[in-house]
């Protein structure tokens, strides 16, 4: 069996030094059925390498119960059929721009900051997490005749913490389960994120994109030995609902990578392919230089301006980068052909709506049952991850017309008193003690329904673990609003297709403007990828033959949903829009 190991200077495999030429491809963002196409554009680009983290949350929505927990080993062995080399990186945290940062909801909301440290209650929730999940990779790994090269301890825990006994235990733990590969730290090139991040005896990695010479001196003054490798490339970024679409320009990002190589170094290209956040399962950031600003949602999308994009094509990027990598294949062997692009649909066709479902019913169906507490209970607590909650609440009279606010309102509630939408609300910084109010008084007696929605959780920098919900409290005036009601409706409901069907549904003519369950049918043709397309539509998810394709937003810049060719078929195919704040045009359109 081969034995890749960690040199003086260099990998090595079997004694002989080699490079990692390796690139982001997280196996959560594409659909399984396009594995091979995506594996077989990075082999085709020049790497030799793919790199995954693997997200706790997704995998364990509730204590013990475990979700497709044997898809990394599916990955994996779609790696090795490849021709590729693999870089696993199983957290427990692992950031990736994905809710809560790949934590579980329920673990955060039970220990808050307590997490990513040696607390003894977490470490038992991850020790057992890991054994397992670990299996999977011990037996592909390189010296068992499986794709499998390194393993990560962690994750950017330097921009984090510095509790050095939380990062020995994991390493430790990660050998006791069998890891026999090469461990690695990855923290960005700076002296306190090396010196918290760093595990002694463990290969430390750099994250940057750009500025290889002086990431790398940085690290030699660290690390005085073993190889350099750029971990994270940032050939591209990501996008904030909101803001402006971020690219890189194609050559910039190509002499980047080529001043990487040229030091000698090792690369993960982040992201080869950046595929899609579905179902919800965007992260979130907080702004400002100390990430305890506004919330940042994340897009959908998760093309990264990458050099193989959303839809799986070669982009500028890819050529380039194909150029660069050709000069550094082992023996000077050829690059594989480019795989041809997916199919795609042809003309634009449309689904028209025929049914709709308001809210209320659609939580009366699918939603958790309404409990009652003297202050807002938090998502966490209803144990909702992905979703919206609805709170009722009372303003006694007869009063006078006061303000009605909220404080500690994470992320946004669209409001309702005595049964008419009065306005919609965002929380503001992480502070809990943020307040926003409607800009209409309420006057009592009056009844109030706030629906919150979850717009991701942080997945970066000290507010990872923050509770979503209301945090605070509900006010009239300064007086705190007692004995709040609440319900919870979790994404995860909309995949049981038969209790989606017994919700009461009718006609959409009176349904614009509206919030609700939108349903509908589209005939395709010639299946293949497609753009799905919501005119008029504001904020909710779309699925398509139950297949969640995430969020859209009117607040850009994402204009449209990414469809896998998989998920459609030929003739009739079901679609279902949950929109959370007004309905636009009565059909929606694959294109």
């Amino acid at each position: 069996m081969a034995d890749f190991t960690v040199g003086e200077s260099d990998f090595e495999l079997d004694g002989r030094p080699v490079r990692l030429l390796s690139g982001a491809l997280h196996y959560f963002r594409v659909h399984e059925g396009q594995w091979g196409h995506r594996l077989a554009m990075l082999r085709a680009m020049g790497l030799n390498c793919v790199e995954t983290y693997v997200p706790w949350n997704l995998h364990e929505p509730e204590p013990g119960r475990l979700r497709d927990a044997g898809a990394l080993g599916r990955f994996l062995d779609a790696a090795r059929e490849a021709g590729l080399w693999a870089i696993v990186r199983p957290g427990p945290y692992i950031c990736a721009e994905w809710e809560n940062g790949g934590l579980p909801h329920w673990l955060t909301g039970a220990l808050g900051t307590r997490v990513r440290t040696r607390d003894e209650q977490y470490l038992g929730h991850v020790e057992r997490w890991f054994g397992q999940l670990l299996p999977q990779v011990v037996e592909r790994q390189i010296d068992r005749g499986g794709p499998v090269v390194m393993v990560q301890v962690e994750n950017e825990y330097g921009s984090y913490g510095s509790d050095q006994v939380y990062l020995r235990r994991l390493a430790e733990f990660l050998r006791e389960c069998g890891v026999t590969v090469p461990l690695f730290t990855s923290d960005g090139p700076e002296e306190h994120m090396l010196t918290g991040g760093s595990v002694p005896g463990v290969l430390a990695t750099a994250n940057f994109g750009s500025g290889a010479r002086e990431g790398f001196e940085i690290l030699r003054r660290y690390q005085p030995s073993g190889p350099l490798m750029c971990m994270e490339f940032w050939c591209g970024w990501f996008d904030h609902w909101g803001a402006e679409h971020v690219v890189r320009d194609p050559a910039d990002a190509a002499a980047a990578l080529n001043e990487i190589l040229e030091c000698s170094a090792s690369v993960n290209i982040y992201m080869a392919h950046g595929g899609t956040s579905f179902a919800g399962w965007s992260g979130a950031n907080r702004s400002g230089q100390l990430r305890e600003g506004e919330l940042e949602p994340t897009v959908t999308s998760y093309d990264y301006d990458a050099p193989v994009d959303e839809f799986g094509r070669p982009t500028e990027k890819f050529w380039l980068f194909r150029d660069i990598l050709a000069r550094y294949q082992d023996g000077g062997a050829p690059l594989p052909d480019v795989p041809a692009a997916p199919d795609t649909v042809g003309e634009p066709v449309r689904a028209e709506i025929t049914e709709w479902a308001p809210l209320g019913d659609v939580l009366e169906v699918l939603g958790g049952p309404e409990t009652e507490h003297a202050m807002p209970p938090t998502f966490e607590e209803l144990g909702v991850d992905r979703g919206l909650v609805r709170y009722r609440v009372d303003v006694p009279g007869p009063r006078r017309a006061y303000p009605l606010g909220v404080r500690g309102l994470r992320d946004r509630a669209v409001v309702y008193v005595d049964g008419a939408r009065a306005g919609v609300l965002s929380g503001g910084a992480g502070e809990s003690a943020a307040y926003t109010a409607l800009d209409e008084p309420v006057a009592g007696p009056a009844s109030v329904e706030l629906w919150v929605e979850s717009l991701g959780r942080v997945n970066y920098g000290p507010c990872v673990a923050e509770s979503k919900g209301i945090t605070g409290g509900v006010l009239h005036e300064r007086q705190y609003l007692h004995g709040v009601r609440a319900r919870g409706l979790s994404l995860d409901a909309f995949e049981d297709a038969d209790a989606v069907g017994k919700v009461a549904y009718r006609s959409p003519e009176a349904a614009v403007g509206a919030s609700g369950l939108f349903r509908g049918t589209v005939e395709v043709r010639g299946a293949g990828d497609a753009s799905l397309r919501l005119p008029g539509w504001e904020r909710g998810f779309v699925w398509v033959n139950g297949f969640c394709l995430g969020r859209y937003w009117a607040a850009g810049p994402q204009e449209a949903l990414y469809v896998p060719g998989p998920v459609l078929r030929e003739g009739a195919n079901d679609v279902w829009v949950l929109e959370l704040e007004s309905a636009g045009e009565r059909f929606v359109e694959f294109c």
